[in-house]
């Protein structure tokens, strides 16, 4: 019997996945779902890979535009939510 630990045996790895989302602009137009004028939320959502609760990389982005009155969401190609943001609801998202 030996007294040697095993390479692994008491190391601790902490990684997984954290979301951040930062709200782009709020436009108003007529939502196509409950047929309301009312403000829209755009919301830019990332998801990043965490070592140790670090943010090392992100793996994904998604652009979300909902309906502060009804709660629709959807996606939106993000050179859509670019200019969106950059009319400042000029456009729609449809």
């Amino acid at each position: 019997m030996s007294d040697r630990r095993t390479r692994w045996e008491d190391d601790v790895l902490i990684f997984g996945l954290s979301s951040k989302q930062v709200l782009l602009a709020t436009l108003f137009y007529v939502c196509e779902v409950c047929g309301n004028q009312g403000a829209h939320q755009l919301v830019k959502q990332v998801r990043r890979f965490t070592f140790f609760f670090i943010p090392i990389f992100p793996v994904g982005t998604r652009y979300v535009d909902t309906c502060t009155f009804c709660g629709r969401a959807m996606d939106v190609p993000r050179d859509r939510a670019e200019a969106a943001v950059a009319g400042q609801g000029s456009a729609e998202l449809q």
